[in-house]
């Protein structure tokens, strides 16, 4: 799910801005951010409990978004601050929406 909602952030962000027909576009917009999630997965440890929005969601949205930001200014791209909060509004939503909803499904198959 996780690399899902990376990969739409990234289509929807070219796609606003008309830059959405290249692969290699796309591909060099969505890598900082999947490296910054796969070192969100390792920090947090979030195979232990994938869908927890503490501290798994949290832990691995703010890594994704902070790595994502820093391998974008090393690699040259840019990291305006109107970007870097529509990085953390969207991340947010889909990186702790998924699981939020996956634990209130959860707790409600719990209850009789």
């Amino acid at each position: 799910m996780d690399v899902c909602g990376v990969l739409a952030f990234v289509a929807i962000g070219r796609a606003s801005h008309d830059e959405a027909g290249s692969v290699t576009g796309f591909a060099s917009t969505a890598w900082p951010f999947l490296v910054g999630l796969a070192v969100g997965w390792g920090a947090v440890r979030a195979w232990r409990r994938p869908d927890a929005v503490v501290p798994s969601g949290v832990g691995v949205w703010l890594v994704t978004v902070a790595a994502g930001m820093v391998l974008r200014v090393v690699s040259g791209q840019g990291t305006a601050f109107a970007f870097v909060l529509v990085a953390l509004a969207f991340l947010a939503l889909v990186l702790l929406g998924w699981r939020f909803a996956a634990g209130r499904i959860a707790g409600s198959r719990g209850r009789p």
